[in-house]
């Protein structure tokens, strides 16, 4: 549930003020990673994102399940055997995950850790995988059988090889931790960019609020349209690099969790919330979901918008978005 991105861009602008707009640009979490801060000097900027590094760091050594030692490793090295004690920021984390599986009916599962990896989207697949190894591929995925006990702070796994994968919503969680902290300690201003999850607050130092401009995946010298970010974030996710062709039909890299099948129909998806963490997990969902029933439950959700690119090039959009108004 990896995704592909770099079909936003940031717009920022840097002017002789009293406050100057510094940015560095990182690899962390397996991802491009950028930190903008707004502040007095150079050197006050520094010690922001040095702040905001090191909170990276923290998180990802608590919900990583890529490092052995986490608390998410040590979940899904003890499922079907018993349950595990995590701390609060982890428990709590994945009860919101949970409940967004429950909101997208499946779609978006942090059990897809659990998934046989039989699609290849390297260029070596020359046939589907039969429908037999597609459905046992997705056996042991379903995060109805994530069992927490909110009185002990446990996570159980009721299956043996069951894994939980938080890629799909924690570098969300990441960015709107690190804006909150930055915030904190006298950050007024300033963008957490985590691979295409974005977080944006204040405004830049001429007054203007920071900009994010879309383009279509299939068009990508073109920007369609330009939104202001304020207090707010944006996730853009996009299938248009990782896709395999079988009958006619193009498989994105975003695999169904309830199905084994690629999700189809959709190129990029663009979702803007208040809080990253749900922007990022929502774009799964509605990936997966299509364009039709992503919209309809996006219609449904209050503070939540989006963009949709589908296979042709069309762009849909949300009822809260009026697309001719920001191009």
């Amino acid at each position: 549930m990896k995704k592909i991105l770099f079909i936003v861009f940031l717009f920022t602008t840097v002017v002789a003020t009293s406050q100057i707009t510094h940015k560095r640009k990182l690899f962390m979490l397996g991802s491009p990673f950028e930190v903008t801060a707004v502040a007095k000097d150079t050197i006050k900027a520094n010690e922001y994102i040095d702040l905001a590094v090191a909170e990276v760091k923290r998180i990802e050594n608590l919900i990583s399940d890529w490092i052995p030692t986490t608390q998410i490793s040590e979940i899904n090295r003890n499922a079907g055997l018993k349950p595990v004690k995590v701390d609060t920021e982890v428990f709590e984390l994945v009860e919101r995950a949970i409940k967004i599986s429950q909101i997208t009916n499946g779609a978006f599962d942090i059990s897809y850790a659990s998934m046989d990896k039989i699609w290849k989207f390297d260029g070596s697949m020359k046939a589907m995988p039969t429908e037999e190894a597609i459905k046992k591929s997705v056996a042991k995925i379903g995060y109805k059988n994530i069992i927490l006990n909110p009185k002990e702070h446990t996570i159980f796994l009721k299956l043996e090889g069951m894994k939980l994968g938080l890629g799909g919503i924690g570098q969300g969680y990441i960015a709107d931790k690190v804006k909150h902290l930055l915030f904190s300690k006298g950050c007024i201003s300033g963008i957490i960019n985590v691979s295409g999850d974005i977080n944006a607050w204040g405004k830049q130092p001429d007054g203007k609020p920071w900009t994010v401009g879309i383009v279509n995946p299939l068009n990508k010298n073109k920007i369609f349209a330009t939104f202001p970010i304020v207090d707010s974030a944006v996730e853009t996710s996009g299938s248009y690099e990782k896709y395999v062709n079988f009958n006619g039909i193009r498989y994105s890299h975003i695999i169904d969790p309830r199905t084994g099948y690629p999700a189809s129909g959709i190129v990029s998806v663009s979702v803007f919330a208040k809080q990253t963490e749900i922007a990022d997990a929502m774009a799964t969902g509605i990936f997966v979901l299509g364009v039709e029933v992503g919209l309809d439950l996006v219609n449904q959700i209050k503070g939540l918008e989006c963009i949709i690119v589908d296979d042709k090039g069309k762009i849909h959009s949300s009822k809260g978005i009026d697309i001719k108004k920001y191009n």
